[in-house]
């Protein structure tokens, strides 16, 4: 069994490619439009998963925009997805300057959590080393 990827349910599409993929780094790898389906599915790499992803051999996550469907209820039992960042201050003040509130700031030099404009919680970690 190998870990592929999560699925988010995004109702701002366009916000949410640019708060991974501008703000975060992330590249987008494959958007899918699915006109029967009434949805768009996006697959985004994270940066520093970008060589495995390019071989299918990485994990991804999944953006979901249905177009019929606008709220969500973002209840807590989904928790938060996690990634290892090389510099959790740098990149704490690019994401402030971009606009992102950082709900728990890195005062340990180890951890910060900050929402997506869906308000679904990422908890960034200082990569160790």
């Amino acid at each position: 069994m190998r870990y592929l990827h999560s699925a988010l349910r995004v109702s701002e599409l366009d916000a949410t490619l640019h708060f991974f993929c501008d703000l975060l780094g992330f590249t987008l790898l494959r958007r899918s439009d699915h006109e029967k389906g009434r949805y768009t599915g996006c697959k985004l790499a994270a940066p520093g998963d970008m060589p495995g992803a390019e071989s299918n051999n990485a994990p991804l996550l999944e953006l979901v925009y249905n177009w019929d469907e606008k709220d969500y209820d973002n209840g807590r039992n989904f928790g938060h997805l996690a990634f290892d960042v090389d510099d959790i201050y740098a990149t704490c003040q690019k994401l402030m300057e971009g606009g992102v509130t950082i709900n728990r700031p890195p005062r340990d030099g180890f951890m910060a959590f900050i929402k997506t404009p869906d308000g679904i919680s990422l908890e960034l970690l200082q990569k160790s080393g």
